[in-house]
């Protein structure tokens, strides 16, 4: 991963392939002039207070996205300046937006792929907005070359290797605020990068077993206790509905455990996540066109993992257990059917009406598991429904949940952040149409508010009293498109970041 350094030194004079400033779009009684960012003033005063003239001329606007590259004056030892647009420029006496800062670094950081070096003089701020630009950097360099040429044979010459190194212009290196907000972007962003890695991998290469053993792995290596529930002592636990689900495939599924916990904790936080490590529909086949992606199911998964892991490496105060649901589901002689019954860890019945609503099935398992410890608070994760990508699109996840206060805080905590989300309801209305003659539910309901339902068959599996939250991650968790901002084509790694704010949240008694 790129690496970072924090330097008070001015920009001309580093060495460095090429130095990063912010540009905006100028407000009040400069409306519509391209403004020059703070922290690039010696970069302007190199082209002698003419840059933003220059970046004009060239086409800039300050528009979020945008990047403009031109050459360097003498007097900057850097041969390259790359300006990238932050948007509209503040209002007086308020900085810009994190997000916007953490959009532009990463926008930099990508079109500075092949570089060695490069100065980053964006707008900081204060340590907050390090982070920021910290994070974006280090989400916008990601690439995903595992089983590409270039990615085995570092002497490849096809394809350019990520941003190497980053220097932040105005981090304060001796300032305990600023090294812990360097501190808290590097872990979160590794861990976030794993998840993208884990949801890039091919399912051929990543089934449950092996899941569960990359999760091992990184639990021995951050002091995890990690439990890996296998076939047989899924069958021994009652676990229909993960093993209904895993049925078919080859691979066996498996309900992994991974506990974090702080000696210093008075709450605990369940986050669970939805783990199909392929999903081709099972019996209930899904159209062409409709599998090629099919490797991101374990998106939820891989999210939770991040998480937790998150939280051990920044020692949080808060206990944080992590409950990845893995089954693959594959059609087979030996697979669910539609009209078969599952007996759920629960103990309820669930006729399976379809078998591409495979996710809630998995996660209800794991939702009573969570629940049987009592914490003071679950949140699942999953790429539950296509319903929820037609109501809010490919880059906003759905949050509902069986508290509106809790719901509330959840959606404050992902704006917070900069991961787009939306609250959801549960109408009571949409519960009639699960009801089964034959079991105690059905894992379909109406077609329309198909995500809403979803979300109703969750809450049949949430312990009492336990305010639960659940994150419809279907949209923003892969990305077949082109990247935008730090945002790669492929895994996201969307709801880590607003998981872990929730695990700070809740260690500082400040959630719901």
């Amino acid at each position: 991963m790129t690496a970072l350094t924090l330097s008070t030194s001015a920009a001309p004079g580093l060495r460095a392939d090429a130095i990063v400033i912010g540009v905006a779009k100028g407000t009040a009684s400069r409306s519509g002039d391209l403004v020059v960012a703070p922290g690039a003033e010696a970069v302007d005063k190199a082209y002698d207070g003419r840059l933003a003239g220059v970046l004009e001329t060239l086409g800039a606007s300050g528009a979020e996205g945008e990047v403009t590259k031109l050459p360097a004056p003498s007097g900057i030892k850097a041969p390259l300046v790359v300006a990238v647009g932050l948007g509209a420029e503040p209002e007086k006496d308020s900085s810009f937006d994190p997000e916007a800062l953490r959009k532009a670094a990463g926008v930099a950081a990508r079109a500075l792929a092949g570089s060695k070096k490069a100065a980053f003089a964006l707008p900081l701020g204060d340590a907050a907005g390090l982070g920021a630009v910290a994070e974006g950097v280090l989400l916008g360099a990601y690439s995903f070359d595992t089983y590409k040429e270039n990615g085995r044979n570092p002497k490849a010459k096809n394809g350019k290797a990520p941003l190497a190194e980053a220097t932040l212009l105005g981090g304060k290196p001796r300032d305990a605020a600023y090294k812990a907000a360097l501190a808290r972007a590097v872990a979160v962003s590794e861990e976030l990068n794993r998840a993208r890695d884990l949801v890039n991998t091919p399912p051929n290469d990543l089934n449950p077993e092996a899941f569960a053993a990359i999760v091992q792995a990184a639990g021995k290596e951050h002091g995890l206790k990690v439990q890996v529930l296998d076939v047989k002592a899924l069958e021994k636990g009652g676990y229909g509905g993960i093993l209904g689900v895993g049925a078919g495939s080859a691979s066996g599924p498996r309900l992994v455990k991974l506990s974090y916990t702080s000696s210093k904790a008075k709450k605990h936080l369940a986050l669970v996540g939805k783990g199909i490590t392929y999903d081709s529909g099972g019996i209930s086949l899904k159209p062409a066109g409709h599998n090629e992606t099919m490797k991101c199911d374990m998106s939820g998964a891989a999210a939770v993992f991040a998480a937790v892991v998150s939280a051990a490496r920044l020692g949080l105060e808060v206990n944080v257990t992590g409950w990845l649901a893995l089954a693959e589901n594959m059609p087979s002689g030996s697979a669910t059917r539609p009209g078969d019954v599952l007996r759920m860890y629960s103990g309820k019945t669930v006729e399976v009406l379809n078998t591409d609503a495979e996710g809630r099935l998995v996660l209800a398992d794991a939702l009573w598991a969570a629940s049987a410890e009592k914490p003071d608070a679950i949140v699942d994760v999953a790429t539950l429904t296509g319903a929820m990508m037609l109501a809010l699109g490919s880059r906003t996840f759905g949050i509902m949940a069986n508290d509106d206060a809790f719901r509330t805080a959840v959606h404050e905590a992902a704006e917070e952040v900069g991961e787009p989300a939306w609250p959801m309801p549960l109408p009571e209305h949409l519960r009639k149409g699960m009801d089964s003659p034959t079991a105690d539910i059905a894992n379909m309901g109406e077609r329309m508010g198909g995500g809403l339902v979803a979300g109703l068959f969750l809450r049949e599996f949430v312990g009492e009293g336990i305010p639960w939250a659940h994150l419809d991650i279907a949209g923003p968790a892969f990305n077949d498109g082109g990247p935008f901002g730090y945002t790669p084509k492929g895994g996201t790694g969307s709801a880590v970041r607003t998981l872990v704010r929730l695990a700070e949240l809740t260690a500082a008694g400040d959630l719901g």
